[in-house]
């Protein structure tokens, strides 16, 4: 049996609506032998995932995901594999980050309730979305307060409705220092999902080339967002870039048809590939520091 693996999961400790030992639990009966957990700007759900995989015969990678900023870029993610999540430096710039997160979540908050009576509907408030949220506030905690409130039908419905139009822009990590900051703690860095930064593939093979010159260790070839040959277009630019690839499905429970490990059903990870990212990370570690 071909053994499946999932690089790139969210838990309640961001914006994923299963704890961490839900998450495991999720992996368990889906055969997944390998689950990384990514949430954003958070490591709050790592202790507890890593104590449920003991008992699973699951091998959890302690990650983050981060969002930075790349020159004209917004809302880049760059995903943290194996890092020190207890590292004390690295949990104060996320603790800020998390602080901001929720002071925007708030704003979001304010804004819905004034569109809400608009509408002559009842609001919602800030301590049911936070009740909801055991790490950083994001978006789909308020969506899933809206939909219980009869606002909206689905978390679709939620963010057509309410959450894009009464948006807050986010405040991003430099992607330089994002980078930096996972090699310090002892990771390696990830672009996640790069067809979000664009669709032209000249553009996204030049902008992984100038990443790949400052550091990035890899991109997320296999991804929920693939189209057509997108992996194959990936894969090869990581080889090309001197790159290691990585797939994920970007699992937060709140998609709906994706599941953990096959995304929307062709989603396909080999373990390999988590053999290769050892690899890859055993050589930095003794390497000499340059």
């Amino acid at each position: 049996m071909i053994e499946k693996i999932d690089l790139h999961v969210h838990s309640t400790a961001s914006d994923g609506i299963h704890a961490p030992a839900e998450l495991v639990s999720i992996a368990k009966k889906a055969g997944i032998k390998a689950i990384a957990l990514a949430d954003h700007d958070s490591t709050a759900g790592i202790d507890e995932a890593i104590a449920a995989a003991k008992t699973a015969d699951i091998e959890v990678i302690p990650a983050v995901e981060l969002s930075v900023a790349y020159k004209d870029y917004h809302d880049v993610h760059i995903l943290g594999y194996w890092i020190n999540h207890h590292d004390q430096q690295f949990g104060q710039k996320l603790g800020l980050f998390r602080e901001r997160r929720e002071t925007r979540g708030l704003r979001i908050i304010e804004r819905i309730n004034e569109k809400l009576l608009s509408e002559g509907k009842g609001q919602i408030s800030s301590e049911e979305v936070l009740a909801g949220a055991d790490g950083a506030l994001g978006r789909p905690h308020i969506a899933r307060v809206l939909i219980g409130h009869g606002h909206a039908a689905t978390m679709q419905e939620a963010f057509n409705n309410y959450l894009l139009p009464c948006n807050v822009p986010k405040e991003y990590f430099n992607f330089h220092d994002a980078v930096s900051e996972i090699h310090r703690i002892g990771g390696i860095a990830i672009l996640a999902h790069p067809q979000s930064l664009s669709r032209s593939r000249p553009e996204l093979f030049a902008i992984i080339r100038e990443m790949a010159a400052s550091g990035l260790d890899g991109i997320e070839a296999i991804n929920t967002m693939g189209m057509d040959d997108d992996e194959q277009f990936l894969r090869n630019l990581a080889k090309n870039a001197g790159l290691i690839i990585t797939g994920g499905s970007d699992f937060h429970g709140t998609e709906e048809g994706l599941s953990m490990g096959t995304g929307r059903g062709n989603l396909h990870i080999p373990a390999q590939i988590l053999e290769n990212m050892k690899a890859v990370l055993e050589n930095k570690k003794s390497s000499p520091a340059t």
